[in-house]
């Protein structure tokens, strides 16, 4: 299967801080990579890089076969990668519509006078935005909130406003930054199913999760970052039992039976 995403030797200096590593890593069509670590190991650090909010001091990022290192996040975004935030990113004052249809941002073609003067390809593209906005509302499941106040969600529905805002564009790669986060038990069995239903959409995705159950269920292949390198990378539940992992999780003095993953 063809990697989507290929990064090697990525390296991110703050002053005398090493954030992230020399990491490599390969993301294949159509699978779900789950990226875990400790805090502070340097995942959501890795995300900005590859979305270009950062960009590296070392190492190459090939995003179907293209180098894409350098390039503004917008650019990116425009090339088929999006991600969410690990803190929820919406204008709660707009409706959940209108949150969407920002994820269209730098992906339409008519100009701020087509739309002024109101020319019909300016009202055709504002309708084709609306409908595909509609459509991924019903994709996580919030057909009929378009006109509620993001704001005044659960914040359960606010993630998945948050999803569909970067869904709306038809990524080919989605990166979830801790989507569980905050959620009880209920909602995050539902973001099981919203994820599953994603990737049979035909996303590839990477998700960063501290939620190792839900990593083991859902990830075809799981990658672990501690302090900035890359230790570990493969089979869930392999992953789970490595010493090193282990370590990294709870230290070397606790229990050698693997992490906990209910």
């Amino acid at each position: 299967m063809a990697a989507v995403l290929k990064v090697e030797g990525i390296t991110k200096r703050f002053g005398g801080l090493t954030a992230v590593s020399g990491v490599s890593l390969e993301v294949k069509q159509g699978e779900i990579l789950g990226l875990i670590g400790p805090n502070g190991a340097g995942k959501t650090t890795f995300f900005n890089i590859l979305t270009g909010l950062y960009q590296p001091n070392e190492g190459s990022i090939m995003f179907e076969g293209r180098p894409i290192q350098g390039m503004k996040p917008f650019r990116i975004a425009q090339q088929g990668m999006t991600r969410t935030f690990q803190n929820i990113r919406l204008l709660k004052d707009e409706s959940v519509l209108e949150n969407v249809k920002v994820g269209m941002f730098g992906r339409t073609r008519s100009g701020l006078w087509s739309a002024i003067l109101g020319l019909g390809s300016a009202k055709r593209e504002e309708h084709e935005v609306t409908e595909a906005s509609l459509r991924v509302l019903e994709l996580v499941g919030l057909r009929g909130f378009e006109q509620e106040q993001a704001g005044s969600l659960s914040y359960g529905n606010q993630r998945r406003v948050e999803i569909a805002r970067a869904l709306v564009s038809g990524p080919k790669l989605l990166l979830l930054d801790e989507p569980t986060a905050g959620m009880n038990g209920q909602e995050v069995h539902e973001m099981e199913a919203l994820i599953r239903t994603i990737r049979g959409s035909g996303t590839t995705l990477i998700l960063i999760e501290h939620n190792v159950g839900m990593v083991c269920k859902l990830c075809d292949r799981v990658a672990v970052l501690d302090h900035g390198e890359k230790i570990a990378d493969g089979d869930p539940h392999e992953i789970m039992n490595s010493p090193a992992v282990i370590e990294a999780y709870i230290g070397k003095t606790e229990s050698e039976e693997g992490i906990p993953v209910a």
